[in-house]
């Protein structure tokens, strides 16, 4: 056997180091625009510079990088980039608890994330590396906000906002979650301030008709953008009120108007203002409701409370007069901020009219004969019309339909199109984030600044001891002339919402021309990306907005591209059980990592004292209960493949991935596995083995298959019982070609392993830019199959025949075996059943 020079052992502390630093010499993922190749762009979602990169978003990128090296190795011009999404609150905190600078501790972040990425080998084309908190970068964003501003497509108002009073900023529906604040975890409060806002409802009926084209996402991401969207058809109706006023209101079942029992406004509703002023508890019930919740799972969930003002509406039917209530379900950005309660189809209703003992009637049932059945729920599904006078018998669509047409006719109502979505109101009052590029004149108003004034760059001295946002406090940043007439003048001291800065993106990672924000051809040539990957937490403000982003920049000109995402993909979480104890004195509970922890098969103790913990569940991987997992610690125990490889070979992508130490283990066993195996390449070896011929050439094609698919798991399972069958076979030059053909399919996802034994083994040039193996067709079709011979209703002998074999050589075959025959004795043969390909059955 030739001595190929391998070591006893793979030592990947060594080698780990040395072929990254191959890589950036060799500029091999370097990417070029002007390529003849057919081009890739594989990019995963940036991340924000918290400071550490933890195990979450390794099995992230690792999928990213396997399918970036995979399409390099296949021709492709591959775009892979890494950038940092830098601006934020996480760093103004940092600056307020530890007396630093947002933009050195971002930069230290960054430096420091950067270095683990590189450890862990990933193909990233750093020369197009940027943060969002670069001048140069968010200069272009503020010029691309001045485009919008002038194509109408940006604008500002006075308007009520979710106000954050611990991180003193305003924050979208979006962001309020169980009415809280997002990051801050603070109730909300309800404020009225003058905000910016970006028109996303002009591209509403485009957002949802584009949905449909998105072939390559998953299908909840989808839905969940259709629902927070929100398309809705139906009336919008006018009540005459007894004070002489009268209040108009939007439903979607116009058919069971006739079920209608009391009108519900918002408690900001103009109704409800002018109620409370004349009366505190009603005032009081506003304040009340103005301290909940906003979103649709709240309003569900919370109990239903209302305020009868006096005053009642008129059915504009029936003539029956309808109690009004202030209510604490109805938002006043939705329709019109005022709903007709019809108890027996609507839950909110039905619960609310429960409460405040409303009549509860039914309008809509399976049929005819069920008008007086009792309601004890809210149904809101389908059926006839029933106790509703000219409806009854109808269907809901007829009835629907005839209403409209009467109150069209009749001038109190007509038809009408709501969208859930509303404007994104993109201020916020703080200092670490994009400026918005306008100023503030008392005679000429407000006013975009000069395009040669950018970018407008955020102050470096900046007191972050006062709460609020630095901005409005700095003594000279503020104070300009105003480009119009020269006078005196104040910049916007508002930011943009750090949304923005990731609404666009990945139009500055495939093109950076200095003096514009990007090339619409060379954007042209890499967009929409072909691949995107991230967490689905991102499915309503991130990919919403950077699809709303992407067509206004199509609408103003500046790209011809509608979609940036081609194939969306949402990867599972990292899990890990976690590690507590309750202090005695008052219940306090303290986390611990689990490199704190000594874990056996049925308790923890710290390694510390050796006192036990709590063993918790597995969760999502979390820096507030300590259960995670820094991949430096395991990169130097077990070597970057080791922790890619993990990442790829214990569960579906798409599913959840419990960290154990025994997994990891598992797969440092294998690369060592694959290393000996390589070791024993024999150039001296001769002959064919055609059923591993078969099984290389087949793995091949699978492997290539599963990895388009982003079925990694399937890919690994592949990998591992072709090295099985390699390992046990004769020497050969088909061993010899599995052996190069594994060291290439593992070297996107093993990419150090692969280049270290490539070089020992006289590969040309580096793994990274070698080609994947080609596959025979030929060899991709079985012409062998193995047959099961019977006799007495058990399996006597199994044979290896040619595929299509005639049955009568079949039975020669079967009848030749000295198993068979041991098994006859002698035996007369009344019967021979033959299944083609498959089974002999032998009847005596």
């Amino acid at each position: 056997m030739t001595d190929t020079g391998f070591d006893a052992r793979f030592e990947p502390g060594q080698a780990d180091a040395r072929w990254q630093k191959a890589w950036d010499e060799a500029k091999c993922f370097v990417a070029d625009s002007n390529s003849p190749k057919p081009k890739s762009y594989v990019l995963e979602m940036f991340p924000y510079p918290s400071g550490r990169i933890h195990i979450g978003h390794v099995r992230n990128y690792t999928m990213g990088d396997v399918l970036a090296r995979y399409k390099k190795m296949r021709g492709h011009e591959v775009l892979h980039p890494m950038g940092w999404d830098a601006f934020g609150m996480p760093a103004e905190n940092a600056a307020m608890e530890k007396g630093v600078h947002p933009g050195g501790w971002t930069r230290d972040n960054i430096a420091n994330m950067k270095a683990q990425l590189k450890r862990i080998g990933f193909a990233l084309d750093w020369t197009r590396e940027f943060a969002t908190c670069d001048p140069e970068y968010y200069g272009h964003e503020q010029a691309l906000f001045i485009d919008m501003f002038k194509a109408g497509l940006v604008y500002r108002k006075e308007s009520e906002v979710n106000w954050d009073p611990v991180d003193q900023t305003v924050l979208a529906n979006e962001q309020v979650i169980d009415g809280k604040g997002w990051r801050s975890g603070a109730q909300i409060e309800k404020r009225k301030l003058s905000q910016w806002f970006l028109k996303i409802t002009d591209f509403a009926e485009e957002l949802l008709e584009g949905l449909g084209e998105l072939e390559n996402w998953p299908d909840k991401v989808r839905l969940m953008q259709e629902n927070w969207i929100g398309k809705s058809q139906g009336l919008q109706l006018k009540f005459a009120l007894s004070d002489g006023q009268s209040v108009e209101v939007y439903s979607t079942r116009p058919d069971t108007i006739f079920g209608a029992s009391f009108i519900a406004v918002a408690a900001d509703h103009p109704i409800a203002q002018g109620v409370a002023a004349d009366n505190s508890a009603a005032q009081a019930f506003v304040e009340k409701c103005k301290a909940g919740g906003t979103t649709a799972a709240e309003l569900e969930t919370a109990e239903k409370l209302g305020f009868d003002t006096g005053i009642t509406a008129v059915h504009p039917i029936t003539g029956a007069d309808l109690p009004v209530y202030i209510a604490n379900f109805v938002l006043m950005d939705y329709g019109t901020g005022a709903v007709m309660g019809v108890p027996g189809h609507d839950q909110r209703d039905f619960e609310f009219s429960t409460k405040y003992g409303l009549p509860i009637l039914r309008v809509v049932a399976a049929d005819k004969t069920a008008a007086d059945a009792p309601i004890t729920e809210a149904e809101a599904g389908d059926g006839v019309l029933v106790n509703s006078a000219f409806l009854n018998g109808k269907t809901v669509n007829e009835a629907k339909a005839l209403i409209v047409s009467r109150a069209e006719d009749e001038n109190w109502g007509e038809g009408k199109t709501v969208w859930r979505l509303r404007d994104w109101g993109v201020s916020r009052q703080r200092y670490w984030g994009t400026p918005i590029p306008f100023i503030h004149c008392d005679t000429c108003g407000v006013v975009p600044a000069p395009k040669e004034s950018l970018p407008i760059e955020l102050p470096e001295d900046v007191d972050f001891q006062t709460p609020g946002n630095p901005l409005v406090r700095h003594p000279t940043w503020k104070h300009v002339e105003c480009p119009s007439c020269g006078g005196q003048a104040e910049r916007e001291t508002d930011t943009l919402d750090t949304f923005t800065n990731s609404s666009w993106y990945f139009l500055r990672f495939a093109s950076q021309p200095e003096d514009r924000p990007f090339d619409p051809e060379e954007v042209a040539k890499w967009l929409p990306v072909e691949q995107y990957i991230g967490g689905i937490e991102h499915a309503i403000l991130h990919l919403l907005y950077a699809r709303f982003w992407t067509r206004a920049l199509k609408h103003t000109g500046h790209i011809d591209v509608a979609e940036p995402f081609g194939s969306l993909f949402t990867q599972g979480m990292v899990t890990h059980e976690t590690y507590s104890r309750s202090a005695p004195e008052d219940g306090r509970i303290s986390y611990f990592t689990p490199s704190e922890v000594e874990r056996s098969a049925d308790s923890a103790t710290l390694k510390s004292d050796g006192s036990a913990v709590d063993v918790g569940r597995v969760i999502k991987m979390s820096k507030s209960k300590k259960n995670v997992v820094d991949p430096d610690e395991i990169i130097a125990s077990y070597g970057a493949d080791a922790v890619r490889w993990f990442m790829l070979s214990d569960s579906p992508p798409e599913r959840d991935l419990p960290w154990s130490e025994a997994g990891i283990e598992g797969c440092s066993r294998f690369v060592h596995r694959l290393w000996r195996l390589f070791g024993q390449f024999d150039a001296d070896a001769q002959g064919r083995d055609k059923a591993l011929d078969r099984k290389t050439h087949q793995t091949i094609a699978a492997v290539a298959e599963d990895i388009e698919a982003l079925s990694f798991n399937k890919a690994v399972a592949r990998l591992y019982e072709l090295t099985g069958a390699t390992e046990k076979a004769t020497p050969s030059e088909s061993r010899n070609e599995a052996i190069r053909s594994i060291l290439l399919m593992s070297s996107p996802m093993m990419p150090h392993l692969a280049e270290e034994a490539w070089s020992k083994l006289d590969g040309d040039g580096l793994a990274a830019m070698a080609a994947w193996p080609d596959v025979d067709p030929a060899l991709l079709v079985d012409d062998e199959v193995t047959i099961a011979i019977q006799h007495k209703g058990k399996l006597r002998d199994t044979l290896t025949v040619a595929k299509g074999l005639p049955k009568d050589q079949m039975e020669e075959l079967a009848l030749a075996s000295e198993k068979v025959q041991r098994s006859l004795d002698g035996a007369e043969v009344r019967k021979i059943i033959v299944v083609p390909d498959r089974l002999v059955n032998i009847v005596t």
